[in-house]
Parts: C-alpha cells; structure tokens; sequence
C-alpha cells in the first residue's frame, strides 16, 4: 500500500505537453511512443490521474513544450541536438495539427495554461509563478517525454522547493531503456516518489 499524501489544496496537477504530435495516430512522434512498453495503457492513465484531480478539486497546469515554426533558431548559437531535430521536424508545428491538444486533454475550464518551453516547464516560463499564487507545495507530473521535458520539469521543480511525485505509467517515453533511465535511475535522484497512476487517485480520494 503506497504512502503517498498529497495535501488538499496544496497539490497541482502537470500535464506536460499533451500536443497530438506526441499522443494521437499519425502524430509525428506517437509511432515511436507507441512502439514502447511504456505505451501501453498510457491514454487510459493519464486520463484516471487527471479525473481524480479533477474530482478532488486539484488544479490542473497544462505545461505546453514550444510550438515550432520555420526559422525558429536562426538567432541561435548553440542549440542542443534535441532541439535542432524537432525544429528541422517541426514538431508540434505552430498552426499545424501537431500542436493542438489531444482532444482526451484538451484544456478545461479551470485549468491553468503556462508558457511555453524548450525543456524544463519551469525555465523561461511563469509556471513557478503560477504554482506560488495558488500556494502549490506537492507537484504530480504526467505526460511526455518522461526522460526529457518531465525529468526536466521535475529536477527544476525539485530545486525550488516542490514536493515532486513522478507517475511511472502515465507518462512514456521512446524506448523502454529511456524510460527505465527515467524512473529508475534519474528519477530517484530528484523525485520525492515515483509510483503508479492507481496509487495516485487514491491518494488524491483519501
């Protein structure tokens, strides 16, 4: 039986970048996401995680990644190798259908839009802002890539302060060796627990 405790009204929900791109049929980067263990029951998931916040009335964040556009980088010295290949790629193309929610998580009314990012949710955006405002303590993350934008937005969380609670099945990335690095040896490194969707909304129903 897990230990989690999530407090009322001191818990926020991160979806992390829920674009089509990375979570419908013909998105640029599903076909590999899905090809992975970590794939499986991933829509299923996250949908029960995002219910039972909604349910025990937790806020939820949707953390949106940048939406690419041509041209995006040529003021840029030194782009990482990531983030070349997703502007040549134009993944989660400004405009385009890439970039627009999945219709299963789209934003609803209540919750919180931040800025947009290159990695970690927090760098350059008003997330930690927003987080403070509403007195946010203990952060729940899920949505994709686990090794890079949700490691990334957990480890910057962690470094301000925040409780992080990573979600081992309501997040994936594209191999099953990129999510084990995540969970198993990254994770526990910065996250304050790693567990399972089941174990989340019964922590947020207690």
């Amino acid at each position: 039986m897990s230990d989690l405790v999530l407090p009322k009204g001191r818990t926020a929900l991160l979806l992390i970048d829920p674009y089509n791109d990375f979570l419908a049929d013909g998105g640029k980067l599903w076909g590999r996401v899905a090809a992975t263990k970590g794939a499986t029951g991933l829509h299923e998931h996250m949908k029960a995680v995002l219910a039972a916040a909604r349910a025990a009335e937790v806020t939820v964040f949707v953390v949106p990644h940048h939406r690419y556009a041509p041209g995006d980088l040529d003021t840029w010295e030194h782009p990482n190798p990531y983030i070349q290949a997703s502007a040549r790629g134009l993944v989660f193309e400004k405009g385009g259908w890439g970039g627009e929610w999945h219709p299963d998580f789209a934003p609803q009314a209540g919750d919180v839009i931040v800025g947009e990012h290159w990695s970690s949710g927090f760098s350059g955006t008003d997330l930690d802002l927003r987080l403070k405002q509403r007195g946010a303590t203990h952060l729940v993350l899920i949505g994709l890539a686990a090794n890079t934008c949700v490691e990334g937005t957990g480890r910057s969380a962690s470094e301000l302060g925040y409780h992080v609670t990573l979600v081992r099945d309501a997040t994936a990335a594209f191999s099953d060796e990129a999510l084990h690095a995540a969970h198993d040896i990254n994770g526990p490194t910065y996250a304050h627990a790693i567990v399972t969707s089941g174990e989340v909304v019964a922590a947020l129903g207690a």
